[in-house]
């Protein structure tokens, strides 16, 4: 009869890919990948910042609120001896992987997805080097179940096309990942003290940066990879809870890519390179769903022709109002009244708040001329890495948003919160069961849509794979010749 999860799979007429699963990767033997890539000496720094990282269950309660050392995680994958085993060796999972009612799998890393977040730019580079290499070589055997993700370091632009270059021309990875918001200091805020000490931002590198990225998008779409962003924002400053796990936690995904999204979407990468998706991971759907309709909403009040210069308000006819329902004191203060007639500007006139060399089109780099441009990159460019038990996905799929959104099946393989790797597709496939899905919308979430991801630019992303002819057949691709590289 089979498990649960691969009753399911029979009964399906696609194949199922995980948009987004994860590996336990050897640290043993990632050390030995550093110490090759970097040296003993960055063997000797990682293990400094492992050591400072964990200063959290070295410290008192009164040090931790002295020092508001957030609060870590207590453990981060699978305790189940098999599904641990699993997520440690590529053999394993690709031997039970039709088990798990999965055919073929996007592989994200775990301890891998701390690289980015290093502050040591030496350490950061060798660490990604390193990371890529050994992933390279252990899942080189089953390239026909998987498609595992390169760390990209992309505190630059050089940087991340230098590595993005290493990864898919030399080491041959399909798959990239990096993180959209950069944590750089301020400038202003760093001058005659500690730059690890000042007070810093977040850069999406798309909107306001002090990079121009535009050479590492182009060059993503030469080499036909999709961006995807799997990283999170627990060192903002709304998840600084020293005792709670869980609060520091819940939305931190989202929170990042709800920034990475905005800073795409409104910097105008979409609108300058159109056939380039977007991969927003494990973050879910909702804040997407929340977003688009945000900025339609911006988009009718905010663009040019949408404005209301506050010079058009009618002073003499508001000092009729005045007079006739104001009380002694506000009557006393007319003059003073109508010169502060911004309650977010006072003492601004309005000559003064109307100046057109102030007032500026936010959608004007992204090109957006109706609705209709918004919501074709938030259902055309943008998709988003949903978990199997996020009921939420279903709001991708309800006619009523008006934007059909495309949510991407993650299985979070290997982490805490999957506590048996059987119970994944039956968690996913319960939306069907309760009717809050449609077949379709579940074909669409855990088989079209990451197909769609990662061959818009790269029609041979799946060639030699499990799936191969499904999803050419269901996009209508022809996959004879690769993507050039060159």
């Amino acid at each position: 009869m089979g498990n649960r999860a691969t009753q399911i799979r029979a009964g399906l007429k696609h194949p199922v890919i995980d948009g987004d699963g994860h590996w336990m990767e050897p640290i043993p033997v990632f050390l030995e990948y550093l110490s090759e890539v970097g040296g003993p000496a960055c063997v000797d720094k990682i293990r400094a910042l492992w050591h400072r990282n964990n200063a959290w269950y070295r410290s008192t309660v009164e040090e931790r609120q002295h020092h508001r050392l957030r609060r870590a995680i207590w453990w981060g994958v699978t305790s189940h001896t098999l599904d641990k085993a699993t997520a440690l060796l590529p053999a394993l999972l690709n031997e039970r992987l039709p088990e798990l009612g999965i055919d073929f799998a996007i592989m994200y890393p775990s301890f891998g997805l701390t690289i980015n977040a290093m502050l040591d730019d030496e350490l950061h580079h060798a660490s990604a080097r390193a990371y890529n290499r050994m992933t390279a070589d252990m899942f080189a055997p089953f390239r026909s179940r998987f498609a595992p993700v390169a760390v990209l370091p992309a505190r630059t632009p050089r940087q991340a096309i230098d590595e993005l270059e290493y990864a898919v021309g030399t080491l041959g990875f399909r798959a990239i990942m990096l993180r959209g918001n950069q944590e750089r200091v301020i400038p202003g805020a760093a001058e005659g003290i500690d730059p690890q000490k000042a007070a810093w931002y977040c850069d999406t590198i798309a909107l306001d940066s002090p990079y121009d990225y535009d050479p590492f998008w182009r060059r993503c779409v030469e080499l036909g990879v999709a961006v995807t962003q799997h990283s999170g924002s627990p060192r903002w400053s709304d998840r600084a809870s020293i005792s709670n796990f869980t609060y520091n936690h819940v939305g931190h995904f989202a929170e990042s890519n709800h920034a990475f999204a905005r800073g795409v979407f409104l910097g105008g990468v979409a609108r300058r390179f159109p056939s380039l998706n977007f991969g927003f991971m494990e973050g879910g759907v909702s804040w997407a769903c929340q977003m688009v309709g945000d900025m339609i909403e911006h988009w009718e009040k905010r663009r040019r022709a949408g404005l209301q210069y506050p010079n058009t308000t009618h002073v003499a006819e508001l000092r009729q109002f005045i007079a006739r329902y104001g009380d002694a004191r506000l009557k006393a203060h007319t003059d003073a009244i109508v010169n502060n007639l911004d309650a977010f500007r006072p003492e601004c006139s309005l000559e003064e708040l109307s100046q057109p060399e102030h007032v500026t089109d936010d959608f004007e780099a992204a090109g957006v001329n109706s609705k209709a441009d918004i919501r074709a990159v938030f259902s055309g460019n943008f998709f988003f890495g949903c978990e199997a038990d996020d009921r939420a996905t279903m709001w991708a799929f309800d006619p009523r948003m008006g934007v059909r959104l495309r949510p991407v099946f993650s299985s979070d393989f290997t982490h805490f919160d999957v506590p048996d790797f059987n119970d994944v597709i039956p968690e996913a496939y319960e939306n069907v069961e309760k009717g809050f899905i449609t077949d379709q919308d579940f074909r669409e979430f855990t088989f079209t849509n990451a197909a769609l991801l990662h061959t818009r630019n790269n029609p041979g992303f799946f060639k030699g794979t499990v799936v191969e002819k499904a999803v050419a057949d269901e996009l209508g691709l022809t996959v004879a010749a690769a993507v050039a590289t060159a």
